[in-house]
């Protein structure tokens, strides 16, 4: 999942940021590499703590709903997309025995053998629900 993250550069050439959908989550770097690295790292340790506190783990937005909401705090910096594995903070995994129509099961099984994104079909399930559920 693509969580949006903004940044600014200082004049010494460090960088700090945010996550408009992770109140509390900032992340900074001696340069703008750096701070592109720790963003993830910020990231996976909120979400670790909100999971610690059985709290909901906010979905993100599209920057494109960042900008139309509030386009003055968003002046003067860049966008970055980090890409988080949301498995990670969801627990074990659970076998589950599902009925659901042929049809519909043939053309899962279809868009997840052509979308190397998926690794298989409860992985494409699992990402559907995501969508889907709040939280």
């Amino acid at each position: 999942m693509f969580y949006p993250a903004y940044i600014h550069t200082d004049p010494d050439g460090s960088s700090s940021g945010f996550f408009p959908d992770v109140p509390g989550c900032y992340f900074a770097g001696d340069s703008l590499d750096d701070t592109f690295q720790d963003a993830r790292g910020a990231l996976v340790a909120h979400f670790e703590a909100l999971c610690e506190l059985n709290k909901e783990l906010p979905l993100p937005g599209s920057v494109e709903t960042h900008l139309a909401c509030d386009p003055q705090n968003y002046a003067g910096g860049q966008w970055l997309l980090v890409d988080i594995n949301m498995n990670q903070f969801e627990g074990r995994a659970e076998r589950i025995n599902i009925t659901m129509p042929k049809r519909l099961l043939q053309k899962i099984d279809s868009f997840v053998r052509n979308n190397p994104d998926y690794v298989n079909r409860s992985a494409f399930l699992a990402e559907a629900a995501r969508r889907v559920l709040p939280g």
